[in-house]
């Protein structure tokens, strides 16, 4: 087997002879199985430990750029803060950029600045235009390597994505949706924040995909550019609502919840499913009020340990590796809650 370690090394390592480690290692017979597979274990705890030896003092300073309502950023503040511990002893330092909205030229200017005061990483929420996409390239040019976290950028030059898979989180949700409306009549409300983030259009093709191979006699009345906020989003769901008599549910794709609900409230509707993304706060108060229906929900703090883990193998601090899994989608119901909810 391969290894960059001496058979010194890997005998102090094994307790073991170096007459028995090169038996081991060239093959020759002679070594019980036990005794073989002591050397391969201290060939691995060799390895591991060098991993730390390159980590041990080093800080990695990584910007986090977050264009999402407030209730998401502070999630992804806490969880990343929640994992920083476990990254040692490697220490990581971080710098947070969160708005809720914008032009992309805002964006743009934060990722410039970045590259020119240079940094170890960023870690990137950010709508899929050209233009973005062209300042992670500056980026990447200026050797910091960039992550993108729950909405990708397939056409940058990104290191890596962290998040779910959003089309297979939109036709869970068909499934739900389907399931639980059952023989009711009623269209279903569709709504993002946004048409210009990847992760939101991939959750509405494949909620949309699924309700027309399943469900085709139900019609999906679509909603966008809320942005996610209350404030935009009540006048949005209303008109919807006012338009069409027949609106019996909701996905909410990007959010602003308590405004959907207060728009149905207001109007004397009620809302039969309601189907949402994120554990966030305003979703963990309505889900444990039984205002929702379920959210689906993934692992954030898992996805920015994976991001910190992307920069880190970036620099070669790291061993390569394969690349990162989409994080599992789970179903949260009143009923299957954390015992302490992500904040």
């Amino acid at each position: 087997m391969g290894h960059p370690f001496p058979i010194r090394e890997i005998a102090r390592q094994a307790g073991l002879s170096e007459a028995t480690v090169d038996r081991v290692l060239n093959g020759r017979g002679g070594v019980r199985e036990s005794t073989a597979q002591e050397v391969h274990r201290a060939i691995a705890d060799l390895d591991r430990q060098r991993t730390q030896v390159r980590l041990v003092g080093r800080t990695f300073m990584v910007d986090i750029v977050v264009q999402a309502p407030e209730r998401f950023s502070t999630a992804v503040r806490a969880a990343l803060e929640a994992e920083l511990p476990s990254l040692h002893p490697a220490v990581v330092r971080c710098r947070f950029h969160f708005r809720e909205t914008g032009p992309a030229a805002e964006q743009v200017r934060t990722l410039d600045r970045i590259a020119r005061r240079g940094s170890q990483g960023v870690i990137l929420k950010a709508p899929d235009v050209p233009e973005v996409t062209a300042a992670v390239g500056r980026l990447t040019a200026a050797g910091i390597p960039v992550v993108t976290l729950v909405t990708d950028l397939p056409a940058s030059g990104r290191v890596g994505y962290v998040g779910s898979d959003n089309r297979a989180a939109g036709a869970t949700a068909a499934y739900l949706m389907g399931q639980w409306l059952g023989d009711r009549p009623g269209n279903v409300l569709t709504s993002l924040s946004s048409g210009f983030f990847r992760n939101e259009e991939e959750r509405e093709m494949g909620f949309r995909s699924v309700m027309r191979a399943r469900h085709p006699q139900r019609t999906l009345v679509e909603i966008a550019e809320g942005q996610g906020l209350d404030a935009t989003q009540y006048d949005l769901v209303r008109a919807a609502l006012e338009r069409d008599p027949e609106i019996r549910a909701v996905y909410s794709i990007g959010g602003g919840n308590n405004a959907t609900l207060r728009a149905f409230a207001d109007l004397g509707r009620a809302c039969a499913v309601f189907i949402a993304h994120d554990l966030d706060h305003d979703n963990t108060r309505l889900l444990r009020e039984r205002r929702l229906s379920a959210v689906l929900h993934h692992d954030l703090r898992q996805d920015m340990r994976e991001a910190c883990h992307l920069v880190m193998r970036a620099h070669g601090a790291l061993p390569p590796a394969g690349p990162a899994l989409p994080s599992a989608i789970q179903v949260v119901t009143p009923y299957n809650m954390p015992a302490q909810p992500a904040e």
